[in-house]
């Protein structure tokens, strides 16, 4: 059973070591049931290791991992992670790619594909359930790779760089179907970026990282930006442009930092 009322993540003085080298150190972050927090942080500042330690893929060296009260021990049977690289099988449907973590579960192939057909019908793909990967776009790789991570219903959602291969029209269509989803059921999520005006506009808070090695946090800024958001007017408004330029006061000096050490 999960404790009421507590934090859907909370890392306390997190460090992971990869035999002498420290990618992170003394790294802080708790995460609100039902918040969308995005990460950023400069190349190379441990930002993917992160989402590891919270679903149990990765022990951290030091430190506690906390998922809903509860000390994490072994994986994260509550997170759903979506990477950067979708991981779809080339050899599969549209819908039996989807379906695909609810018949590991046991579930009956009938079953699965009637969820992955809503599913993939909440992203904007009805009519492409019996395409083979090969046969859809970047974009709609992605939102099928999105709707097989979200059908298995994960208390927390991590996401590491999902959209940075997108163009940017496509990019922006992917952000509307997300805060769509997420504005739906209001699930954890933490969201691995490089992009900061990404970050912005889709999170309720920018978490900074610094420049590693020993990595941590520098910086959280709560996005002040009302929900629903317009993703296409957002960027030009005053209070986006005020986030951005302070969030870019964090962000920038790590990145100096980072460069300069390489």
């Amino acid at each position: 059973m999960h404790e009421q009322g507590s934090a859907a993540v909370d890392l306390r003085d997190i460090a992971v070591r990869f035999g002498d080298f420290t990618a992170v150190g003394q790294m802080n972050l708790t995460v609100g049931a039902s918040e969308f927090v995005a990460v950023v942080g400069p190349t190379g500042c441990g930002k993917s290791t992160i989402l590891n330690v919270v679903t149990g893929l990765l022990k951290p060296a030091a430190g506690e991992v906390r998922v809903f009260g509860e000390v994490l021990k072994g994986l994260n049977g509550d997170s759903g992670y979506m990477l950067q690289q979708e991981a779809i099988l080339p050899w599969k449907t549209a819908e039996d790619n989807v379906g695909l973590g609810l018949i590991f579960q046991g579930h009956g192939k009938t079953e699965a594909r009637e969820k992955a057909r809503a599913w993939l019908a909440k992203v904007g793909l009805r009519g492409f359930e019996k395409r083979y990967p090969h046969q859809l776009s970047g974009g709609q790789r992605k939102r099928v790779a999105m709707a097989q991570t979200l059908i298995m219903e994960p208390k927390i959602v991590l996401m590491d760089e999902p959209f940075s291969a997108l163009d940017v029209h496509t990019r922006r269509l992917m952000h509307r179907i997300l805060l769509d989803l997420w504005q739906a059921d209001r699930r954890s999520l933490i969201f691995i970026t490089h992009d900061l005006e990404e970050a912005i506009v889709l999170a309720d808070r920018v978490v900074v990282m610094s420049a590693g090695p020993a990595s941590r946090m520098v910086g959280s800024v709560d996005v002040t930006l009302p929900r629903p958001r317009d993703v296409s007017a957002l960027a030009s408004s005053d209070e986006f442009v005020r986030l951005y330029r302070e969030i870019w006061g964090l962000l920038g000096a790590e990145v100096e930092k980072s460069y300069a050490s390489q």
